[in-house]
Order: structure tokens, then sequence, then C-alpha cells
């Protein structure tokens, strides 16, 4: 099920953040990761955050977190993937907004393939400053 994210999921949506994020972007050094876990923890908190935990064990196993029409990421974890979580996720969030942008690392394939099967449509490159990687920014529009 889909819900709303709860103080109390704090930390596992975190361990998904950080697992999630050094095996999709292996060409981002870990340290990367780790160094911005303490600020993303913080940030979450003011964030939108949405959840999948599963009904009967409720075992979180994914996350999408958005700033208005921003969607920051959907994190899942890596046994739960290609299992419909991320799609499920981001229904919701369609659901709620008529808008949604994003920037994607353009070496995450996996990532990039699933948000244009989603119609999400590439509007530019650039280079990730902090990373120094391409990144496309993607927007859906509902029709």
């Amino acid at each position: 099920m889909i819900r709303e994210f709860a103080q109390n999921d704090l930390d596992a949506v975190m361990t998904i953040w950080l697992k999630s994020n050094v095996e999709a972007h292996w060409f981002i050094a870990k340290e990367y990761w780790e160094n911005n876990f303490d600020a993303v923890k913080e940030m979450i908190t003011g964030a939108e955050i949405y959840v999948y935990e599963d009904e009967k064990t409720h075992h979180i196993s994914g996350f999408a977190g958005l700033t208005d029409s921003y969607l920051a990421g959907i994190f899942v974890e890596e046994n739960s993937r290609s299992r419909g979580v991320g799609k499920m996720l981001l229904d919701r969030i369609k659901q709620i907004k008529s808008e949604i942008n994003l920037n994607v690392y353009k070496k995450n394939v996996r990532a990039v393939s699933f948000y244009m099967r989603e119609n999400f449509i590439v509007q530019s490159e650039g280079i990730d400053s902090e990373t120094n990687e391409k990144e496309l920014l993607m927007i859906w529009k509902r029709d």
C-alpha cells in the first residue's frame, strides 16, 4: 500500500535512500552519497514523501520524495525492483500532481527508460555541478 510518510519511517527511508543510490549510481563514488546522508535526512522531514509499505509485514520497500512538482526521486530496495513498486509510487504522485519534473543521471539507463515509459519527455540535458555527470531534465504533464 502507498501511504504518506510518518516520522517513524525515517530510518527505513534513509537506509533505502543510501543503498539504492549506491546501487543505481555505480558511476558516482559511494562516499558522495555517504557525505550527503545527513543533509538529505534533514531535508526529508520537510518534503512530501510517500512510502510503499507491505500491508502484512509493514515493511517499507520504497518511497518517493517531492518538493512541490519536483520529484527528487523514487527509491526502491533492490529485491523489490521490477515488481511494480516504483510504478505504484509514481501513479500515486500522478494522481496528486498535474505536472512533474525531475533530474535523472543519463548513465542511469534503467531510470531513464522507466520515466520515458511513464510518458516523461526530456526537456534538456546538463551537467550536475556536484558530480560532474550528465543529467536529463524530464517533465510529465497530465493530458
